[in-house]
């Protein structure tokens, strides 16, 4: 699952989660997070897809502009740090999943003091 699915995890039920990672579209999960869910797939995989129009449709379920900021960030996050290491062969070791802890104190952002 990784250190972001422990992560959700943690903080969700552990079944509703393996429903979301196994099919969004059919998972039993909040409309705002199924539209957010649809904008970040066309983001991450269809990015010309990506238009007002599918702005819209998530500001219309209830998500907020700074909802959206965030999830496209981290979205883009991701889908940069997933492309170097699957260019570079990156080896992420199984124990990655321990650093939920973290995750979940700090966010996705550097702890304070960095």
């Amino acid at each position: 699952m990784g250190a972001h699915g422990a992560v959700a995890s943690f903080l969700f039920d552990e079944a509703k989660v393996a429903a979301v990672l196994e099919n969004w579209q059919t998972a039993d999960i909040d409309p705002k997070l199924r539209a957010m869910l649809a904008f970040l797939e066309k983001m991450a995989l269809r990015p010309d897809e990506l238009d007002a129009a599918a702005l819209q449709q998530v500001l219309a379920a209830g998500v907020t502009p700074a909802g959206v900021r965030d999830a496209a960030y981290v979205c883009a996050m991701f889908s940069t740090i997933t492309r170097l290491a699957d260019a570079l062969v990156w080896d992420v070791p199984d124990s990655f999943a321990s650093s939920r802890v973290s995750l979940v104190k700090f966010g996705y952002r550097l702890p304070p003091g960095l």
